[in-house]
């Protein structure tokens, strides 16, 4: 008994605090002033003529707890399937003259991703400068991680890891806090947000190709002002690793790009902010819906508020569904999500449930015709509480069109789950979802 003090004083500084260390959220305050400096020669937004009445009270939310204005002027577009992706970014890369930005929580060199390698070694032999982060405790589990790092070093890109776990070199956080964006800024003309992680399909894992599972993943593609948002995110996570302060890209930038119809605005999140930013983003967009609201989410853990705001939404008449694999890769999570669709369903929500061998992996959210976002966010308390992510938020109607033909996709694919059915699949499997569910704060 006289040791339970002191293996609570050991778990309490383990994972005792949700949030990074107090000088690592003293240099996310001291970048979100730089860039709140630098949104104040950003004149006033026009309202744009798809945008609903309520969307500026969301974007100015976005604005106050993550420090990036909304932007006019931008262009964006979906693209989906992992090969088109991977030649997009590839393309990206090969049209860089002066920097790329990379950063994605796993980046693993393998057979399927050596072409995005291969473009960043062309990149740096071309005189580009190519700096790069991947996530330590996101990355190191899978084969070639080592490799990976000796090949970046050999090519002579600048790559750093994100919140490493390194007590030995006096680098140590709560371990179970990770950086979970994915991203990738060239020149500050175009720029790359979504769930797509660095690594094959099959997550490189022998049971996996095994099984035949293949990861599924949106991506998409940007340009226009808000480009530089997403840059400055990344000279915020590379200050945070490195203290080096990169310039702006707004200094370098080419007004190329500009003449689109979209207003555009990221949305960062994570334990080195005092909100939980994405949260607040999903339960704002949730309650101003009128007719429609889409969500895919693999991982989907919803706390009180956000499954109250879900199932508020579908019982005043709002088109709700949720799109779900059918199978999962994290026993724990896949149970408790399924502790929830009896809730949902009854509300009125719609599930689907996107077909194995895949592994649904995308991450966005549509609200009516009108407002997307997308990018790396799960609805679970991990990637409200633990997880630095990045969603960005779109308003425009060319956007969201492209947003619903992947809904229309998903579903024509997917199998419609029913309370009834879902109510027979037993009283062992019923005591698993519920007891996951209780130890979802620490999954």
């Amino acid at each position: 008994m006289a040791v339970l003090p002191l293996l609570g004083i050991l778990l309490f500084f383990l994972i005792g605090s949700p949030k990074l260390p107090q000088r690592r959220r003293e240099k996310q305050q001291d970048m979100d002033r730089l860039i709140e400096e630098a949104a104040r020669a950003v004149g006033p937004v026009r309202p744009g003529e798809d945008a609903p009445a309520w969307f500026p009270s969301v974007s100015a939310l976005v604005d106050r707890v993550g420090a990036m204005p909304l932007l006019q002027d931008n262009d964006a577009r979906m693209v989906m399937g992992f090969d088109e992706q991977l030649r997009t970014l590839v393309q990206a890369i090969d049209s860089a003259e002066r920097y790329v930005h990379s950063e994605f929580y796993i980046t693993i060199r393998d057979t399927t991703t050596e072409p995005f390698f291969d473009a960043l070694r062309r990149a740096v032999e071309r005189g580009v400068t190519v700096r790069l982060l991947l996530d330590h405790m996101g990355t190191r589990p899978y084969p070639g991680y080592r490799k990976t790092l000796k090949a970046l070093t050999a090519m002579g890109v600048q790559w750093h890891l994100m919140l490493p776990v390194q007590p030995l070199k006096g680098r140590w956080q709560r371990p179970d806090l990770r950086n979970h964006r994915k991203l990738l800024v060239a020149d500050g003309d175009v720029g790359f947000v979504g769930s797509l992680n660095m690594i094959d399909p099959s997550y490189d894992k022998r049971g996996n190709k095994r099984r035949g599972l293949q990861w599924v993943d949106e991506l998409c593609e940007v340009h226009g002002p808000v480009v530089h948002e997403i840059d400055a995110l990344f000279v915020t996570d590379w200050f945070c690793e490195t203290d080096e302060l990169l310039d702006s890209s707004r200094e370098q930038a080419s007004d190329e790009q500009r003449g689109g119809t979209l207003l555009a605005q990221v949305a960062p999140s994570g334990p080195a902010y005092d909100q939980e930013n994405n949260l607040a983003l999903f339960n704002s967009l949730l309650y101003h819906a009128e007719r429609r609201i889409s969500i895919t989410s693999p991982y989907f853990v919803p706390e009180q508020s956000l499954l109250g705001a879900i199932t508020t939404a579908a019982r005043r008449g709002v088109d709700v569904e949720l799109f779900v694999g059918e199978i999962g890769d994290q026993f724990m999570v896949f149970h408790a999500q399924h502790s929830y669709y009896s809730e949902l369903l009854s509300a009125g929500v719609k599930i689907y449930l996107y077909p194995a061998p895949h592994i649904l992996h995308s991450k966005h959210v549509s609200v009516d015709d009108q407002v997307a976002v997308i990018g790396s966010s799960n609805m679970d308390i991990r990637s409200f509480q633990l997880d630095l992510e990045v969603m960005l938020m779109v308003c425009g109607r060319t956007f969201v069109d492209q947003v619903k033909a992947v809904e229309d996709e998903y579903r024509r694919l997917s199998k419609p789950l029913q309370l009834v059915d879902w109510e027979r699949r037993g009283f062992w499997r019923s005591v698993i979802d519920n007891v996951m569910r209780l130890t979802s704060a620490v999954q």
